[in-house]
C-alpha cells in the first residue's frame, strides 16, 4: 500500500491558473476551484495529473486555465 501512495506522488503533474473571479459563480463551480487549491486570481498551483483533478479543471474552463 505504501508503494502505491509513493507512486502517486511521483506521477505526472500539471499547472493550473485561476483566470476568472469567483464572484457570481455557483457553489459547485466555487467548490471545484477551491478543490484545485486556488484561492486568488492569477495564482498558479501544481496538481497531480489524475482524472479527478482534470475533471475539476474541465468543469470550470471559464475560471481556470491549464498552464503546462
Amino acid at each position: 500500500m505504501a508503494a502505491k501512495k509513493q507512486q502517486k506522488k511521483t506521477g505526472a503533474t500539471f499547472k493550473v491558473k485561476q483566470i476568472g473571479s469567483l464572484i457570481g459563480c455557483t457553489d459547485k463551480q466555487r467548490a471545484s476551484v477551491r478543490g484545485l487549491g486556488l484561492r486568488r486570481m492569477h495564482q498558479v498551483v501544481e496538481r497531480l495529473d489524475t482524472p479527478e483533478n482534470r475533471g475539476m479543471a474541465k468543469a470550470v474552463p471559464h475560471l481556470v486555465a491549464i498552464v503546462e
